[in-house]
């Protein structure tokens, strides 16, 4: 008597509104089903990477593992679209956990606005005049006013993304640090950026906010006029992305390095 094969994960399907990722999602339900999200074992993620980065945001308190497939533009958080063997490219995939940014801004009235990034946590002027910042790190002052367009918190996992835009380094995931990365730095011209500890505390404070007003970005959740942005790392929060065993987030990000 044979004894009965592993069970098929259950799949839960979402898409972005791309004509594209809404076509592939219909297509792969009436192959496979679709479980619910708030059952499914796997959720598959049709789109580019900012549907990734909204799918795994929607996760966040369940820690649902994503598996993405490109049915957008950029693609680089997404495996290749097929419909055949999904579920065997499931159970095949290499496991990719990463930890979110908490970000807690204050704005001139004094209210606290909290919410938490996947790939950074970024502060930009909002007009014409540059921003100055001051930069303290684990509670230790140690850039006393930064004249720039903006300045960002990467995560390991968003480091390609705005971070490597912005000239910052590609991190792999296993070092544990994070970018500290300005945005067109007038004063000092020649800062660019320091890696810090996955467990240290970043301080932005907003100078002269009146004059240089500036906005705060969790990914996509903003805060206009800030004037205080504290940034650090939830260890607690724990997010699963699944890439097929040939192409792995980590070889990714290493081809990254050696791209022309």
């Amino acid at each position: 008597m044979t004894s009965p094969g592993p069970s098929r994960p259950r799949i839960a399907f979402a898409a972005s509104d791309r004509p594209e990722a809404q076509t592939a999602c219909a297509r792969l339900a009436a192959r496979y089903g679709s479980a619910s999200q708030e059952t499914a074992d796997v959720i598959v993620a049709l789109g580019g990477d900012g549907f990734m980065l909204e799918t795994l945001h929607t996760v966040m308190d369940r820690g649902t593992p994503v598996f993405g497939m490109n049915r957008g533009s950029v693609g680089f958080l997404m495996n290749d679209y097929s419909e055949d063997d999904l579920p065997e490219r499931i159970a095949g995939a290499g496991r990719t956990v990463i930890h979110p940014l908490q970000m807690d801004a204050w704005t001139e009235s004094g209210q606290v606005h909290s919410g938490l990034a996947i790939n950074e946590v970024s502060l930009l002027r909002q007009t014409r005049q540059s921003a100055k910042l001051r930069i303290s790190v684990d509670d230790r002052v140690r850039l006393e006013e930064l004249a720039c367009d903006g300045c960002l918190v990467a995560t390991a996992a968003g480091s390609t993304a705005y971070n490597l835009s912005a000239h910052g380094p590609i991190i792999p995931l296993d070092s544990q640090v994070l970018a500290l990365t300005p945005i067109s730095a007038f004063r000092p011209r020649r800062w660019r950026g320091a890696l810090l500890s996955h467990q240290a505390r970043v301080r932005f404070e907003v100078l002269e906010p009146d004059k240089r007003p500036v906005s705060a970005t969790a990914d996509s959740f903003e805060v206009r006029r800030v004037t205080r942005v504290d940034v650090h790392e939830r260890r607690d929060i724990a997010l699963t992305m699944l890439f097929d065993a040939d192409r792995s987030f980590e070889e990714r990000v290493l081809a990254e390095q050696f791209a022309a």
